[in-house]
């Protein structure tokens, strides 16, 4: 009796070490329900994931939706801290984190009714819509009939928008009056007379072949329909919204701490964008510093010119000498083509792992150029279906020098964001959630690094370039300085301008677009020095530590092994290498 008593523990024991979920279970169920969760509510990361049902439908962005997202991030949070950190493995521990971060974020923002401010400038939900053809699959009748689908949604969320701004003005948190004035061209420049004419009519210029000749004109005449009645009237009450209600109530100040709440919201975007706890103060001083760093650097190559002249002289003559700008916009795409091309054959001497996914070179769309800056990257689709694309600005060819390309290029596209954020698609064995993520520190301050490394990989031999790329870096030194100062320290428009021109040979159509990027999006320039600082600071770190044995590709492979990650993580990812390679 006994015995069978003891087996009769034994299994039960057993039995229930079976039905018992361990941490790591646990950690990696949350992440999954997360995941599941993102794509249930972001129609876009679904579609671009291989959901070709979330290609009907667009974001919910209506205040319900919103205040349960906070909810359900709330969850998530409390979820994730009732797991115990220590039992997980390394890699466990470094998402937990990153989750956590994530987490914290979003609710913190919520909480700071970030989204009362839904407008920065840049990808916004109307500019977002437009490139939908762009940015969609049709190769069936099924891929036509979602984008239909998603033109018939867009006045629903469209007013969505408009309640959280109205609710804005009300509040008197609003964007400053200076940025708006170029912004609402830009959306006035999608709003053609007809869908003819429209942007938003491109998939049903061209069909693919297996669309026959009956499903064609039946889709385009309810694309025109559709976007007469519901599409344009929309674009065009956003515009009248813009112009004769938000302009007039937005304020003259330009620095988001004059907004209600705004100075505690600076701190946590001064948080959000670094990833580190620092002031407002540290990272002016930080700026400070690099500015006059990278001004005694400028200085030594514009010697090597032979140039007989001031800094100020040698600026004049960047910007107004034409052997420095391309004739058309066709050459400024063939020299950014042919310098990518270099690069691509000197990557493997500096990296063990490459992305199989390509990239592609763009134009900037026309209603954009304008306001955007000099030039932009897109990812790739998460299911394969869509490479990454470099995107160049050629609009205004006298504000585009050439002896820009090489830094600007190498930023962009490889090795920066498209090395790095193409291969963090494909790495194997993390959560969705990391594979998907962003810290913009280590994301633009991996581009930044990137420029500061092609020279090292043999680039910039032209002295003009090598301006170029000093140029390049000391715009995001002036970052540090200009946007603390503008939203901490009280400057106005034309000090953060006047400040940029006198220390950088950047164009002054770029630098006021730039000035105008940092007060429509304030904290997110401080993301690219801050990053690469700290990267440069720990490779120099693992070269003094590890002498002859450093190897400069296992470095680059480690620090994009994790994808984008907290410069805290970055940093003990680093000495952890460090020490087991000594």
């Amino acid at each position: 009796m006994s015995k069978r008593l003891f087996g009769i523990g034994l299994l039960t024991v057993f039995l229930l070490a079976c039905t018992v979920e361990t941490d790591e279970q646990r950690l990696h169920q949350l992440f999954d329900d997360y995941w599941a969760y993102q794509l249930s509510v972001n129609p876009y990361l679904a579609g671009s994931s291989g959901s070709t049902d979330a290609n009907a439908l667009l974001p919910d962005a209506g205040l319900d939706a919103l205040y349960a997202r906070y909810d359900a991030n709330t969850r998530f949070l409390e979820r994730l801290r009732g797991i115990s950190y220590g039992r997980l493995s390394a890699q466990d521990q470094i998402s937990y984190r990153l989750f956590e971060r994530q987490m914290m974020n979003a609710t913190e923002a919520h909480e700071l009714r970030e989204y009362l401010l839904p407008l920065n400038g840049w990808w916004d939900y109307h500019a977002t819509f437009a490139e939908q053809p762009n940015r969609m699959p049709f190769g069936t009748v099924a891929d036509y009939e979602n984008y239909l689908s998603r033109l018939r949604a867009f006045p629903a969320m469209n007013a969505q928008y408009l309640q959280r701004l109205r609710m804005g003005v009300e509040e008197g948190i609003v964007r400053p009056r200076v940025v708006l004035e170029n912004y609402i061209p830009t959306v006035e420049a999608l709003i053609a007379a007809r869908a003819e004419d429209s942007r938003f009519i491109a998939p049903f210029d061209r069909f693919p072949a297996q669309v026959s000749e009956a499903e064609q004109q039946r889709l385009r005449a309810e694309a025109v329909q559709l976007i007469d009645a519901q599409v344009l009237p929309a674009y065009r009450e956003l515009a009248a919204f813009l112009r004769d209600e938000y302009y007039p109530a937005a304020p003259e100040a330009i620095g988001i701490s004059q907004v209600p709440g705004g100075e505690a919201y600076y701190d946590y975007l001064v948080r959000f964008y670094t990833t580190l706890d620092i002031t407002p103060d540290e990272i002016h001083e930080t700026g400070l510093s690099e500015v006059a760093r990278i001004r005694a650097e400028m200085l030594e190559v514009i010697e090597t010119t032979g140039f007989e002249g001031d800094f100020d002289a040698f600026v004049n003559y960047l910007r107004t000498d034409p052997k420095f700008y391309a004739q058309s916009a066709e050459e400024l795409l063939m020299r950014t083509a042919l310098v990518l091309k270099k690069m691509d054959g000197a990557l493997p001497g500096f990296f063990g792992r490459l992305p199989r996914m390509p990239y592609g070179l763009r134009e900037v769309p026309d209603y954009l150029a304008p306001r955007m800056t000099t030039a932009y990257y897109n990812s790739p689709a998460q299911d394969g279906t869509r490479a990454g694309f470099y995107f160049v600005n050629t609009y205004d060819l006298p504000s585009r020098p050439l002896y820009e390309v090489e830094a600007l290029s190498f930023h962009e596209a490889v090795p920066g964001h498209h090395l790095q954020l193409a291969l963090q698609q494909e790495l194997e064995g993390l959560p969705d959630f990391r594979r998907n993520s962003s810290f913009t520190v280590f994301v633009e301050g991996w581009a930044l690094y990137s420029e500061w490394l092609a020279l090292e990989m043999g680039f910039y031999q032209d002295p003009y370039s090598n301006f170029g790329r000093l140029t390049y870096e000391m715009w995001r030194a002036l970052r540090l300085v200009v946007d603390t100062g503008i939203h901490a320290k009280g400057w106005t428009r034309q000090q953060a301008i006047d400040y940029m021109a006198e220390n950088s040979a950047l164009t002054l159509l770029n630098i006021r677009n730039e000035v105008d990027r940092y007060i429509f999006w304030p904290g997110q320039a401080l993301a690219y020095k801050t990053g690469e600082i700290k990267i440069r600071e720990l490779r120099r770190e693992a070269e003094e530590a590890l002498g002859d044995a450093f190897d400069i590709r296992a470095f680059h492979d480690m620090v994009l092994a994790n994808g984008s990650i907290t410069l805290e993580v970055l940093e003990e990812q680093v000495r952890g290498w460090i020490a087991e390679n000594r």
